[in-house]
């Protein structure tokens, strides 16, 4: 049964995804892996977005990669993003190949750069669930 909420940064969390969700919440940062191809994606989903095989599973990354691209957000009126103002909106490229969008957190916007490293972290979005967001590596 899925999980969904009037929030607008909550995700609905159904049966193909609540591994994804589950392991975030344990601090553990997961991707999809295709066992016909052997490639890696991230968003996951049932389909291999390669060779369309069904044969995918989680698989645990290393949560290393490097910021491809971002944009650092002023302004938005929709709760809860206006009570994080400014935050960092970016697409990060995993040191596995996929890239993903997230936020970067713990820094100053203006210290970003493109190619910096950046380590996986996780912030608590319930009680029960928690969103990968990535922060500089050390």
């Amino acid at each position: 049964m899925a999980t969904s909420t009037s929030r607008a940064d909550l995700p609905t969390v159904d049966d193909d995804s609540r591994v994804y969700w589950d392991a975030y919440a344990e601090g553990r940062f997961l991707i999809a892996r295709c066992g016909s191809c052997d490639r890696v994606h991230h968003y996951p989903r049932p389909y291999c977005p390669f060779c369309w095989s069904d044969d995918v599973s989680p698989w645990q990354a290393s949560g290393r990669g490097t910021l491809y691209t971002y944009s650092t957000v002023y302004v938005n009126d929709l709760a809860p993003f206006r009570e994080r103002l400014p935050y960092v909106a970016a697409m990060v490229e995993l040191a596995e190949g996929p890239r993903v969008m997230s936020t970067v957190t713990g820094c100053d916007p203006a210290d970003l750069r493109v190619g910096m490293a950046l380590v996986v972290d996780f912030q608590p979005l319930t009680e029960e669930l928690s969103a990968p967001v990535f922060r500089p590596a050390p």
